[in-house]
């Protein structure tokens, strides 16, 4: 248990340390190799989120393990590239390592949702994204190749990948869509821009099954199609600005087993067959204060809210609301801060099955508050509370505390 504590506040130490003169980020400029690279439209975005929660009281089992998660995201701009206008390539891998406490908790919505990704039992790095764009016009562009769907469901308050944010999925995602809209696979799709290159509504083809592991090409629509659409529209209520999200889903696959899903903890129970399987889903985020210099500085309210198909999800309606945002004080306006509470209801359909293996079923919800504190530009620390209430209801609610700390590399 020391170990992991030791290595987070050495991380915290060395950026107080380095942040008068460490550039962003912590490898810098790669002696001037990566700003000439950016110029010829090639960049990258690679980060390590470490990870120190457990379970303080309650929960299944009372420990605080020590995982992460790296991300190392390429983007090309093939018009900076080659002259080959509005084409852009999107490469995305990542791995996990180390252990959580998404199992510990007994809820069925992990509260490091990031520490399990690409998949929950392996440490192997995985190509999740190959994605190539191709812009049509200003508004208009279509893409294809291989996609993680994590960044759908946008958020201004709560999404971020559960690495800059709030990290339980339950509000960095609608975890409603999840059975429908597997996390990596092959894909294509189109999507009109409003202003600002700003997606107003996408609609997306995709393999019905998560192929985060295989290229996917053996396995490409042979058990159906999925399919997903989201229109997201821009707001001013009051001069703030603000969207509203409406979206659905829907996947033809048998379904006839739970399966293993990283992004929820089910337990892999077979079910009554049911062929195809849809969600439909809302959100909003609306500014309450912003920065007169910048729109997107600022803080406001959020909420999410869903229904699926409960013959084949076990999830069958979701509910959340919170505030967040950034820390309008002078010298902190890059720390973030959020509150949030859910409520997850769960299938009158599958729960049956479950309760079998699980005992007796309600309805999990649960509360979380982090504050992220930017140490340096290329370190955030961020301390995370969160009370979870699992539907299992032999099992005691969860108090899970911990810290999260990205470094950019």
């Amino acid at each position: 248990m020391r170990r992991p504590i030791a290595l987070l506040l050495n991380m915290v130490l060395l950026a107080s340390a380095a942040s008068a003169q460490s550039p962003a980020p912590l490898t810098g400029d790669w002696l001037g190799n990566r700003a000439w690279l950016a110029e010829h439209g090639v960049t990258f975005n690679l980060d390590v989120a470490n990870f120190y929660m457990g379970v303080a009281s309650g929960g299944l089992e009372r420990h605080f393990p020590y995982g992460g998660h790296g991300d190392y995201v390429t983007n090309v701009d093939f018009g900076k590239l080659c002259g080959r206008e509005g084409l852009f390539l999107k490469i995305r891998a990542e791995h996990r390592f180390g252990e959580n406490i998404n199992r510990s908790t007994g809820a069925f919505l992990p509260a490091a949702v990031l520490a399990d990704l690409p998949v929950a039992d392996s440490e192997q790095l995985l190509l999740t994204n190959v994605l190539f764009t191709q812009a049509l016009s200003e508004r208009f562009a279509v893409f294809f190749g291989k996609l993680d769907t994590l960044d759908g469901d946008a958020n201004a308050f709560a999404h971020g990948r559960g690495k800059t944010q709030f990290s339980n999925v339950g509000f960095v995602a609608n975890p409603i869509a999840l059975r429908t809209v597997p996390y990596s696979t092959l894909g294509c799709g189109f999507a009109v821009l409003g202003e600002g290159g700003e997606p107003v509504f996408s609609y997306m083809v995709l393999n019905p099954t998560d192929t985060a592991d295989t290229d996917g090409f053996d396995e490409l629509f042979a058990e159906g199609v999925a399919m997903a659409a989201e229109l997201r529209l821009p707001t001013n209520f009051a001069g703030m600005p603000g969207h509203q999200l409406f979206a659905a889903t829907w996947n033809s696959r048998d379904y006839v087993s739970l399966g293993q899903d990283p992004r929820v903890v089910f337990p892999n129970v077979p079910i009554n067959e049911v062929t195809g399987s849809w969600s439909a889903y809302w959100n909003f985020d609306q500014y309450l204060v912003h920065s007169g210099c910048d729109p997107t500085v600022g803080w406001g309210v959020f909420g999410r809210a869903g229904v699926a198909d409960d013959r084949a999800n076990p999830l069958a309606w979701f509910l959340s609301f919170g505030v967040g945002g950034h820390n309008m004080m002078a010298g902190h306006e890059a720390d973030t801060f959020g509150a949030g509470w859910f409520i997850s209801g769960t299938s009158n359909e599958v729960g049956p099955l479950l309760q079998a293996t699980l005992g007796p079923l309600g309805d999990g919800q649960g509360v979380e508050l982090f504050y992220n504190w930017q140490a340096t530009p290329w370190l955030n620390v961020t301390p995370d509370l969160q009370v979870i209430v699992p539907a299992r209801e032999q099992v005691d609610t969860a108090l899970a505390l911990g810290v999260r700390a990205v470094v950019t590399l």
